[in-house]
């Protein structure tokens, strides 16, 4: 069994384009097509549908996938024990964030990432959804978010702190809350997703749900709207501490902090070793974020 060929296949699985994974690798569509014919008949299986819109694997080859990775990551392991080969990244690492902290915190530092690793290519993809990193052939995921799924490897690359905001406009016309309680009389702008703000109190953590009349799925956007006026909100330090700083917004309720788990959170699948681009890209952000964000200081 060629290795060079598992390498493709296993491309081939996170791109669903064999000319997107041939290029990666330095091969021409029709070699790549080549190749996978021969892994093919090497096991005498068909491991991928083939059609003109769309590359998909078979239930065997979906079988195959986790063997061919563990084959190919227990290779390289054991050539770099004994100073064979690199880990050098290279090919294209494919990342999935959230919309407004990709914008703010990731773009701004893959110029300086890439020139650290001039043999690797980035595919970043920006959603506020939480997509499937398998299906959607994702080498890596930054979240913002609590964890659920086992599945993933979690890696935390910064801290994610919460607090109650609003313009100074908006406290001069409607005045402060004292409170967590006081916010049920104030209006509020809700970032879809975030059900009921949740309080650290002396007597334990205190739930309120804010009855808000404006409601918003993307987090800068919640803010520009907080900055406008339009209320209390709930908004990340890495999100408005521009604003906070300029003056455009306020922390209230600094007595009561924001209850939250929730962190920046680099996730890979657990079915994988960690690769060497991986790796790099994790590497490099934690640099990058520091001990303490730049955005807390």
């Amino acid at each position: 069994m060629n290795n060079d060929h598992l390498r493709l296949f296993v491309r081939v699985a996170s791109t669903q384009n064999i000319s997107m994974a041939g290029n990666d690798l330095g091969l021409s569509p029709a070699v790549a097509s080549m190749h996978l014919n021969k892994l093919e008949e090497s096991l005498g299986i068909k491991l991928i549908h083939r059609t003109t819109r769309k590359v998909s694997l078979t239930e065997e080859g979906r079988e195959f996938l986790p063997h061919a990775e563990e084959v190919l990551n227990a290779v390289d392991s054991a050539k770099a024990s004994v100073g064979v080969g690199s880990f050098t990244p290279q090919g294209t690492i494919r990342i999935t964030a959230p919309s407004s902290f990709g914008r703010m915190h990731i773009v701004p530092a893959l110029k300086e990432f890439v020139k650290a690793h001039p043999q690797l290519k980035v595919d970043l993809r920006q959603s506020d959804s939480i997509v499937d990193m398998v299906e959607g052939g994702f080498d890596i995921a930054i979240r913002n978010a609590s964890l659920t799924d086992s599945s993933l490897i979690a890696r935390k690359l910064a801290t994610d702190k919460r607090i109650i905001c609003a313009s100074p406009d908006y406290i001069k016309q409607f005045g402060e809350p004292k409170t967590p309680s006081d916010i049920v009389n104030h209006q509020t702008i809700k970032l879809i997703g975030i059900d009921h703000w949740d309080f650290d109190t002396p007597e334990g953590v205190q739930k309120i749900k804010p009855q808000s009349t404006i409601r918003i799925d993307n987090g800068e956007s919640v803010r520009d709207a907080c900055i406008d006026g339009g209320g209390l909100t709930i908004c990340s330090i890495w999100c408005a501490y521009k604003a906070l700083n300029n003056g455009q917004l306020v922390q209230v309720l600094k007595d009561y902090p924001v209850h939250s788990d929730t962190a920046i959170w680099a996730v890979y699948p657990s079915s994988r070793l960690l690769a060497p681009k991986v790796r790099a890209f994790i590497d490099y952000f934690l640099k990058y974020y520091g001990d303490k964000p730049y955005w807390e200081s």
